[in-house]
């Protein structure tokens, strides 16, 4: 039986996900919205250790500033009373209609200049809260007609909004590292920085891009017919993977945000064992020791009961998979299996220390390209074991 969630486990949730009431693009809301310090109270009775949010998943878009402040202050309160940290926040740059054609990257300079200040508003918000992380989704920054954007501009203005951003951090000495979280499409047709490879690409060209790392989402990714382990993978190779979002996709489709595990279960299963045993026979790599945050919705079938349900499942899966990768990586059928296909050995360079590409180029090393055409890796009876752990 699978354990209790501990605060070590550091698992996290946004409002939006427990707090999102069923509305979709065919049907209204199938159960209430709560206020946001209900939600807050009920995460950590459920074993939450973190909560994050949208400026506007705690107040409204229009709220004064003295409502801005109140609500604020009693959400702070509720989470404080609960013991739960607040450890990201983020801003919504995507929901009013004033966005419809993006924030940083609209062809309407007011526009551009209004979402702005509101993204800077939000990031101090989140340094008084005490997050370590501001996520940035450009959920509608992005088109649907190819005509409809001066692309070199789009990257251009986004470039500026993102080293505005990060600059504003650095000159106020916040600590607060941002990360951006890809999606290929949906609600724009196609959005800009689809991918973590596309991301780690434009943050290569920041002049703040030191403090400017990742936020992938399994869903975000798999949506793009792409291998979500191999994306947390490069994020971290590359010291840029700030924070995670976790749930479940079932292929390409729309973004579904399923509980985490009830999508590509394999795939869930070698991402926890990624996040839990970090690389393998590689103890010297990075390790994520950042939030395990889920970023998923309840089912639209379910009422409140359930939406809380779904919360207990996310963390429930994980904490399943990651005692299966633990015996998975312990399991000396593993090991040497591992050994046999060489996994093992990928870490040693091939070229030689010392070695000069003249060196490297004079020799053959003696290698017979038929008769290494004979190895078996046994790669099917490694990936065996993975299920025979997983499944049995």
């Amino acid at each position: 039986m699978v354990r209790s969630p501990e605060k070590s486990d550091k698992f996290s949730f946004g409002l939006w996900t427990v707090g999102w009431t069923g509305t979709d693009p065919f049907g209204v809301s199938t159960r209430p919205a709560l206020d946001p310090w209900e939600y807050a109270a009920k995460l950590a009775e459920v074993g939450a250790w973190g909560v994050t949010f949208h400026d506007n998943d705690v107040y409204p878009f229009d709220a004064s500033d003295a409502d801005r402040e109140r609500i604020l202050r009693q959400f702070k309160d509720a989470v404080d009373a609960a013991g739960l940290t607040i450890e990201m926040v983020t801003t919504n740059t995507f929901s009013h209609p004033v966005f419809k054609d993006g924030g940083l990257t609209s062809n309407d300079r007011a526009v551009r200049r209004f979402g702005l200040r509101k993204i800077l508003r939000a990031v101090d918000l989140a340094a008084e809260l005490g997050a370590e992380t501001f996520v940035m989704w450009g959920g509608r920054e992005g088109a649907e007609y190819d005509g409809s954007k001066d692309l070199y501009a789009a990257f251009d203005r986004y470039k500026e909004g993102l080293d505005t951003v990060a600059g504003y951090v650095k000159d106020k000495g916040y600590g607060l590292r941002i990360a951006l979280e890809p999606k290929p499409n949906e609600p724009r047709g196609d959005i800009f920085l689809p991918t973590v490879g596309h991301a780690l690409a434009l943050i290569a060209e920041l002049e703040y891009g030191d403090i400017v790392g990742l936020n992938p989402e399994v869903g975000h990714e798999q949506m793009a017919n792409l291998n979500y382990t191999h994306q947390l993978a490069q994020a971290l190779w590359s010291g840029k993977l700030f924070h995670i979002d976790l749930n479940g996709q079932r292929g390409l489709k729309y973004d579904q945000d399923l509980v985490f595990g009830h999508g590509d279960l394999l795939s869930a299963f070698f991402t926890v064992d990624l996040l839990e045993n970090g690389f393998a026979g590689n103890p010297d790599a990075p390790r994520y020791v950042g939030p395990k945050h889920f970023d998923y919705k309840p089912s639209r079938t379910e009422h409140m009961e359930g939406v809380w349900e779904s919360a207990k499942a996310c963390m429930q899966t994980y904490l399943l998979l990651a005692e299966k990768a633990k015996a998975f990586r312990a399991d000396p059928r593993v090991v040497e299996a591992l050994e046999y296909s060489g996994v093992t050995t990928l870490k040693q360079p091939t070229l030689d220390d010392g070695e000069s590409l003249a060196d490297f180029l004079a020799t053959d090393d003696g290698f017979n390209a038929e008769k290494a055409a004979e190895r078996d890796f046994g790669f099917v009876r490694l990936n065996q074991l993975a299920v025979e752990h997983l499944v049995g």
